[in-house]
């Protein structure tokens, strides 16, 4: 059955709607950013670049580093840019945009967030690099889908009941990341984590700049959690929601975070765009050598 043009919208030049790509664009290689400057501080080591594209926020190149083709695409911040991005990128893989059907044959992508991020827990240093192995939404996005399948529930009910969640919060949901590739990026220079996707930068991350908070307490309970033996170890705004729409969609995901500042003893990187690039060039070298 063909898909509505009001679910599936195309532009005037069968680009799909938001990100203003075709399926030709996509490489099956997935490298996500948050700002959109970010997307030439990866690319400035490509080998090759055969597509720059810009719409709003969304800014994508494709090309070759070390044999690898490899797309770049900004997300902007936020799960619901997450929910924009995801599901047009899988689209341009597997909806067939002139009959819009859904293709027999699905392609899985390979997704590599690469972003900032600050640590909750004091021992975690500046300029030091974390690897999501579970990610905790505090958002709702999930919740819209039939997702229960991938949820992993012990975890994000133990850390809502630790945490004493105030009803009128969305209820917490956690998701891991995909084993084959997160282990194959992640090496002694990283250290494995359990990341919270806050939905929003301020008061929702523990910040205060003039509005009281609902609960002043809620890092230190964060840094406090233990699940196995394990600490949530760091607060971002986007991998929770990467995980889940990948997980449902058929797609490897994992988010690798530069820990460019630490909650817990107020320090802020004085290099940060150096500790993005080392980073950057760590992970384009571990995606060049992936053996899918």
């Amino acid at each position: 059955m063909a898909i509505a043009k009001s679910e599936l919208i195309l532009n005037e030049d069968g680009s799909i709607y938001h990100l203003n790509l075709k399926p030709k664009h996509l490489a099956q290689n997935i490298i996500t950013v948050g700002d959109p400057d970010r997307v030439n501080q990866v690319t400035q080591f490509f080998d090759k670049i055969e597509l720059k594209i810009q719409k709003r926020e969304f800014h994508t190149q494709t090309g070759t580093y070390k044999g690898q083709r490899i797309t770049v695409i900004s997300t902007g911040i936020g799960t619901d840019n997450i929910d924009i991005v995801l599901n047009e990128l899988d689209a341009l893989v597997n909806i067939d945009f002139k009959t819009r059907t859904v293709k027999k044959q699905k392609t899985s992508l390979y997704i590599t967030r690469i972003g900032t991020s600050g640590a909750i827990q004091p021992d975690i240093r500046i300029d030091s690099f974390v690897a999501s192995e579970i990610a905790i939404g505090f958002d709702s996005l999930l919740h819209f889908y039939d997702s229960e399948h991938i949820q992993l529930p012990e975890i994000s009910n133990t850390l809502a009941k630790h945490l004493e969640w105030d009803k009128n919060k969305s209820t917490p949901y956690a998701v891991s990341y995909d084993k084959k590739l997160g282990d194959h990026l992640i090496s002694n220079s990283i250290q494995r984590g359990i990341t919270v996707t806050n939905v929003g930068f301020y008061g929702p991350q523990g910040r205060v700049l003039r509005i009281p908070l609902q609960d002043n307490k809620l890092n230190q309970k964060l840094a406090s959690f233990e699940y196995q033996a394990n600490k949530i170890t760091n607060l971002e705004m986007e991998t929770a929601g990467i995980y889940g729409i990948a997980k449902l969609l058929g797609h490897k995901a994992i988010s690798m975070n530069a820990i460019i500042a630490n909650r817990a003893t107020g320090e802020f990187s004085q290099t940060p765009k150096k500790t993005v690039e080392k980073l950057i060039l760590y992970t384009l070298n571990k995606i060049a050598s992936f053996v899918k």
